[in-house]
């Protein structure tokens, strides 16, 4: 293995039932570590477990109200507010101690980093990254990503880069840092006039003290991979680029798939692949090595999550699963175990094609459109020149 890599895991998270039909079910996550060890991704690697975020590290970045409210809904019933007991956010059993458990598990892997005992380290049991200060939202109780990004300045570190690929805008996040120079959110998302949370529009730039600290790329329903990769490269690394972060965070969510039942955007295993291989070399070039992803949405349970995130797992080892690789067999008798009417997928690929066009400074597609609007509010911003291809 090349650049040592922490895993955090704990499948005790597997046990906290949100409803058999709630599309955050947690077999997606049992079955993308089971295709990760069939195909070898882990081999020699040592899990760590997760500890429970505390009380003070939660306050960081949620009131203690809230935190308040979730110990108790269990107990106290619907009506508790705060935007639990929802069909998005419904009440469980052990919910505040299974949500501190996330949270705690990407600060675990904050941690690694933060003590020199490895560069990068994943916790794809994250990236809730809907929850606000003082209400759940979006299947978010606890926003883990904004926990450990917070939890990361308080030791010292200077510049964090958030980098939000999931379908939805990363909202939660964005609010926490809004008016923080420290912290640069970027988030690639379906156009918020198309698809909840209705937030994440290129004029969204940061607060007053933060201009240019908030950048959004709102792309249109039905893109796919080779638009969405040239809208990622246009924006993002010109940007690490000037700011330089120290950290570079990841929330990885899977439903920007063409087969992902919540949205509309048109990627295949093969785009995402690609977007993770990116994120890797973007963290050595522009981060000093240092990455921390974080998993996020994906509701293609059986026949997206899985390979997406065992790409992501095999893109942080340095272990690449080249895409022709044939699922295990043992993986698809268990996956039929539990999906026994969906038709699950036989291979590492899509067969799509990851190869795209750089943007070139035209607005040829709604998709060139995006990306100049993005860059116009927020290049300046940085000292970047937004109509130079080469910025």
């Amino acid at each position: 293995m090349g650049t040592p890599c922490a895993v955090v895991w704990d499948e005790a998270l597997l046990d906290y039932d949100l409803g058999g039909h709630h599309p955050l079910h947690p077999v997606r996550l049992d079955l993308t570590m089971r295709l990760a060890r069939s195909l070898g991704v882990l081999d020699g690697i040592e899990v760590i477990e997760p500890r429970l975020a505390t009380d003070p590290e939660l306050e960081r970045v949620h009131t203690a109200d809230y935190l308040a409210a979730v110990r108790e809904a269990p107990h106290t019933g619907w009506d508790v507010g705060h935007g639990l007991g929802t069909g998005d956010n419904p009440i469980f059993d052990r919910m505040h101690e299974a949500s501190a458990r996330v949270a705690g598990g990407s600060i675990t892997a904050a941690e690694q980093i933060v003590t020199g005992r490895a560069d990068r380290a994943v916790n794809l049991s994250g990236g809730l990254h809907h929850a606000m200060a003082g209400h759940a939202a979006g299947f978010c109780v606890y926003n883990d990503c904004a926990v450990a990004i917070a939890w990361l300045l308080e030791q010292g570190v200077e510049r964090i880069a958030y980098l939000d690929v999931d379908v939805h805008h990363g909202d939660g996040v964005q609010a926490a840092f809004y008016a923080d120079p420290r912290v640069l959110t970027v988030s690639l998302h379906q156009h918020p006039l198309t698809l909840w949370p209705g937030t994440g529009f290129p004029t969204e730039v940061g607060g007053d003290a933060a201009d240019g600290s908030a950048v959004n790329i709102a792309l249109p329903p039905g893109t796919g991979d080779a638009e969405w990769l040239r809208a990622y490269h246009a924006v993002v690394p010109s940007l690490l680029d000037a700011f330089r972060p120290q950290v570079l965070v990841t929330q990885s969510g899977a439903d920007a798939h063409r087969e992902d039942p919540l949205a509309d955007l048109g990627l295949t295993v093969d785009g995402q692949r690609a977007s993770y291989q990116a994120m890797r070399e973007w963290a050595e070039r522009y981060a000093g090595g240092k990455w921390l992803a974080l998993g996020g949405g994906g509701y293609s349970l059986f026949r997206v999550v899985p390979r997406a995130w065992t790409h992501l797992l095999a893109t942080l080892l340095d272990r690449d699963v080249a895409p022709n690789t044939t699922v295990p067999d043992d993986w698809i008798a268990h996956a039929v175990s539990v999906a026994p009417d969906i038709a699950l997928p036989t291979s590492m690929t899509d067969g799509g094609n990851p190869e795209f066009r750089p943007w070139a400074g035209v607005t040829d597609s709604p998709v060139d459109t995006a990306i100049r609007d993005t860059r116009h509010a927020v290049f300046p911003l940085h000292g970047l020149d937004p109509v130079d291809s080469r910025d």
